[in-house]
């Protein structure tokens, strides 16, 4: 498993009966979590003093039962800025187990010895690619959402990236690949968070399983025989790394050669030495040449 281990300002205090204990910078919060199916012991004091708690409800969706909860507040990853806030179906603005990805492509994108463009495509508030343009590079964050666009754009500003070349597109990112494809762009780098079902803006309904080949070898257009990687990333049940791994080997690499491997994501559990939650599944293709 892949775990994001170098977090300061968050921290998976403890897991157990459904439920998540972390801290979020100095604001403690508790949150349902289906992966947590385990029993433990709640000996970690923070379970009696947390600041907010999600609540779902019987009916579906929940809310936020808070204490000492303000409405948003900033953490930082290193050289890295964000600002959390609290919304509906239990998310904080932010997945951290993704700094496990974060380290390394950053790591490559510095040592690439060349200007590098990344497409980060479902960025969401762009964790990734305010990563990518801290490392360098010049990226191109595509995301449906506008709140979660503008939102990146407050972290890029956090990450002190605001002059960054950093390009911000509010659309439907199977839309935009096929405009990019059209118009000739090409990048050294694709990373892709795409949801596990949605509708776009005409009504077409979206569900991961029966898309993300489709859209990976669509997006195999925008890469060259240069390029570094691309990223697959999946919070979806039953969508395994290894199946992400056969996907991007049945395209990218059966293109472009380079190498493909697959791996859980996860978060050590701080109170709990050598424990290890999963929270999703990341796939990765390299060039030829690229380690």
């Amino acid at each position: 498993m892949w775990s994001a281990n170098n977090w300061k300002d968050y921290q998976l205090i403890d897991a157990s009966d459904g439920e998540r204990l972390e801290r979020w910078g100095k604001y403690i919060l508790i949150r349902p979590d289906p992966q947590i199916i385990w029993h433990g012991e709640r000996n970690a004091p923070e379970w009696k003093r947390a600041d907010g708690i999600y609540r779902r409800a019987n009916t579906g969706g929940g809310k936020w039962v808070k204490k000492n909860l303000p409405e948003e507040w900033n953490i930082g990853y290193g050289e890295l800025g964000f600002v959390l806030r609290p919304m509906g179906f239990k998310h904080t603005g932010l997945f951290p187990e993704q700094a496990a990805n974060w380290d390394w492509f950053s790591e490559l994108i510095k040592n690439a010895g060349r200007p590098i463009k990344v497409l980060n495509l479902f960025a969401y508030t762009g964790g990734a690619t305010v990563a990518a343009a801290k490392a360098g590079a010049s990226v191109c964050h595509v995301d449906a959402a506008k709140g979660m666009v503008a939102q990146a754009k407050e972290n890029a500003k956090l990450s002190g990236l605001e002059n960054a070349p950093i390009r911000y597109i509010v659309d439907d990112c199977k839309k935009f690949v096929e405009r990019e494809i059209r118009r000739g762009n090409k990048y050294d780098a694709v990373i892709m968070d795409p949801p596990s079902y949605g509708r776009g803006p005409g009504g077409e309904v979206w569900k991961l399983e029966n898309e993300v080949h489709g859209f990976i070898e669509l997006c195999t257009q925008l890469l060259t025989e240069e390029s570094l990687m691309v990223l697959v990333n999946s919070y979806t049940t039953g969508l395994s790394p290894s199946v992400m791994e056969y996907i991007l080997g049945e395209t990218v690499q059966k293109q472009f050669g380079g190498s493909v491997s697959g791996e859980e994501i996860g978060i050590p559990v701080s109170s709990k030495p050598g424990r290890v939650l999963p929270c999703g599944a990341s796939a990765i293709w390299l060039g030829k040449g690229v380690k």
